[in-house]
């Protein structure tokens, strides 16, 4: 939880999107899941996540300015190889199509309108502009900045996301020891972060499930100042602080 961490010393919240904000699990699940049952695959959406987290990280990596529907298409054909069944270009195509149609986690919408009365706030997603425009449409936040995959030609972890954030900070006039990242994967996002020597916040969106979901096992050191099980909380948190 927040143990220590004086969250009235930050001016300005980075968040991940997918995992943190935005369901992704549950809307990937929602494509991969008929899939399967269709190819006659026992797995649950679990078992389907996990083989599908190592494809879409191998993919960002060696296709970094893909276009994120594309990059979805591509590490859902990568699945089906691995897995034996093929993934045909109408499910690999409606993969690719669906962010518009990833829900928000119940607490996001409300957590971020009160964290923005704190806070200036920025995305750093790994997703296509159109792509998260339909989010926010969910989300209905007011971010300072929105830097995406498709601004910074690469995908996290690679560190193009963390440069163009502190080159954004600079332009605010904001020092980075008056910045925390928010974000749910330790993989993407927390040890990134901490190469760059920016603090940052768990959100374990996956505290009572085992495994990894669809975000691969982190391959550097983790760090992270606080750990919350939900953004609900982080706001609270920050409302208390303030008060």
């Amino acid at each position: 939880m927040a143990g220590t961490l004086d969250l009235t010393r930050f001016e300005v919240l980075s968040f991940d999107c997918y995992g943190t904000l935005i369901d992704w699990e549950a809307g990937i699940a929602a494509v991969l899941s008929p899939w399967a049952a269709e190819q006659g695959l026992a797995l649950d959406a679990d078992a389907l996540l996990a083989a599908y987290a190592a494809s879409e990280a191998a993919v960002e990596r060696e296709q970094p300015t893909a276009r994120y529907p594309d990059v979805l298409a591509a590490a859902f054909r990568r699945t089906g190889e691995a897995l034996a069944a093929p993934v045909s270009e109408a499910w690999a195509q409606r993969l690719g199509d669906s962010v518009p149609d990833w829900p928000a986690f119940p607490d996001s919408r409300g957590a971020l309108a009160r964290l923005a009365e704190h806070y200036r706030l920025i995305i750093v997603s790994n997703v296509h502009r159109e792509g998260f425009a339909a989010s926010n449409r969910r989300l209905q936040g007011d971010f300072a900045a929105v830097i995406t995959a498709q601004d910074v030609g690469a995908y996290k972890p690679a560190p193009n996301h963390f440069e163009a954030l502190e080159a954004k900070l600079a332009q605010l006039g904001v020092g980075r020891e008056a910045l925390l990242h928010v974000a749910q994967s330790l993989f993407h996002d927390h040890v990134p972060a901490r190469r760059h020597g920016i603090q940052s916040v768990w959100i374990n969106r996956r505290r009572d499930q085992d495994g990894w979901g669809a975000t691969p096992e982190p391959d550097g050191t983790v760090a992270f100042a606080a750990e919350f099980h939900s953004l609900a909380a982080l706001a609270e948190a920050a409302d208390a602080a303030f008060a």
